[in-house]
């Protein structure tokens, strides 16, 4: 997942609505985008908490270590791809959609693992449950909900959008989409379990 967002953000088309918010954070306050993604990841754990109350199963807070790994791997694979500087808008689109793919190929294999997970999928897990609708559809609309966040913090501190572009929405649309494919193919192959519990 941290290489799917560090791909996006490289893409100098917005990055990835996951990391919007953190990478706001992290042109006002001198912390990394990873660091600002764990504290991010810990809100989402206590919101699921709230939510569930006494069914929140407590092994479930080593989620927290999932979080911590995420932001990790984020600031190492943003210090990897250094050399990843699209100049040509082709190369940045290529870059971006190759973000996506394994982003989604990343949060597929986490939540359809059935272990921990990074708090911001489960959010999103338990709500597409209570609801009723598929994971992928729901994330959609989750991760629309984080641009906007974003958005409104950015243009409170700079009156513009950083960080925010094309590729930020495109992220946004295509991931969940991505998500919902990779879970038919491999459903069909017998290769691992869908995340959905429910459809719609």
């Amino acid at each position: 997942m941290g290489l799917g967002i560090s791909l996006i953000t490289k893409s100098y088309l917005g990055t990835s609505p996951i990391s919007s918010i953190p990478y706001v954070l992290c042109l006002i306050f001198p912390v990394s985008i990873g660091a600002f993604a764990f504290l991010l990841g810990v809100f989402f754990l206590l919101l699921e908490i709230l939510i569930l109350g006494e069914d929140f199963p407590k092994i479930q807070i080593l989620q927290i270590f999932v979080g911590l790994l995420l932001g990790a791997s984020i600031d190492l694979s943003m210090h990897l791809l250094y050399f990843v500087e699209p100049v040509a808008y082709a190369g940045r689109i290529a870059t971006l959609l190759a973000g996506c793919v394994a982003l989604a190929l990343g949060v597929y294999l986490e939540v359809s693992s059935k272990t921990f997970v990074y708090p911001a999928d489960a959010i999103v897990k338990i709500i597409a449950d209570k609801a009723g609708k598929k994971f992928g559809h729901t994330k959609i609309a989750f991760d629309t909900t984080l641009c906007c966040t974003a958005g409104v913090i950015s243009y409170a501190s700079f009156g513009t959008l950083e960080g925010l572009g094309e590729g930020t929405i495109i992220s946004a649309l295509l991931v969940g989409y991505i998500i919902t494919a990779i879970s038919t193919i491999f459903v069909y192959f017998n290769i691992g379990k869908n995340p959905d519990s429910a459809k719609s």
